[in-house]
């Protein structure tokens, strides 16, 4: 049965078997696997009964109750009892903690989350939740996919819309009459084509203002 610590951990396939405070006043949760499904071999399925070995590693998380928090999941490494199966051992794997993923599920679909339904940019989701830019940007296109329909519904009133991105930037060179002029270095324009009554949202976003641009 699960312990209170591990109920309201809440994290789905573990156990909290332990807590300790480091140093740096950052409490260390051990975890360990009590989901049966993890020792399931990823290539054919087969739950093996054979351990190999033991592994730890340091998935990021949440913070709990407000409070930033490290974990270390120590997990078997499981021989495949599949005669037939190429891979012949492989370490547990849960949903909640995916195979050679350093961030488990509900870190990386709140990172996304933050950016797609809360207004975030990726570079403040990617500070506030203290992971990399990529990391941040590739949670929301999870997110992003996830929400959006697989396919675009028919689109019966486009809308086309231009807009500037940032400021125009001016130099000041010589003029052909021997005077100076203002000259446009760089005036950035985008076109955007909208589904105005449907749930589409964006279509597309072109960049430049005529069809001779690319």
């Amino acid at each position: 049965m699960s312990n209170d610590t591990t109920r309201l951990f809440g994290l789905v396939g573990v156990e909290v078997v332990g807590v300790e405070v480091g140093a740096d006043d950052i409490p260390m949760q051990a975890l360990v696997t009590c989901d049966e499904q993890a020792r399931c071999c990823p290539d054919c399925g087969v739950r093996s009964g054979r351990p190999h070995s033991w592994v730890r590693t340091r998935p990021r998380d949440l913070p709990v109750a407000g409070r930033r928090t490290g974990l270390t999941w120590t997990k078997r490494r499981c021989r495949c009892v599949n005669e037939q199966c190429r891979r012949k051992t492989f370490t547990e794997a849960l949903p909640s903690i995916p195979p050679r993923s350093r961030l488990t599920s509900r870190l990386r679909t709140s990172v996304g989350e933050a950016v797609a339904d809360r207004g975030r940019r990726v570079v403040q989701a990617a500070r506030d939740f203290e992971v990399s830019w990529p990391v941040a940007n590739t949670a929301f296109t999870a997110a992003a996919e996830a929400a959006l329909p697989k396919d675009t519904p028919p689109v019966t009133h486009l809308g086309i819309d231009e807009t500037r991105r940032g400021k125009a930037k001016f130099r000041l060179v010589e003029a052909p009459d021997g005077g100076e002029i203002w000259e446009v270095v760089a005036d950035r324009w985008h076109v955007g084509l909208v589904d105005l009554v449907g749930g589409a949202g964006l279509l597309e976003q072109v960049e430049g203002r005529t069809a001779a641009e690319p």
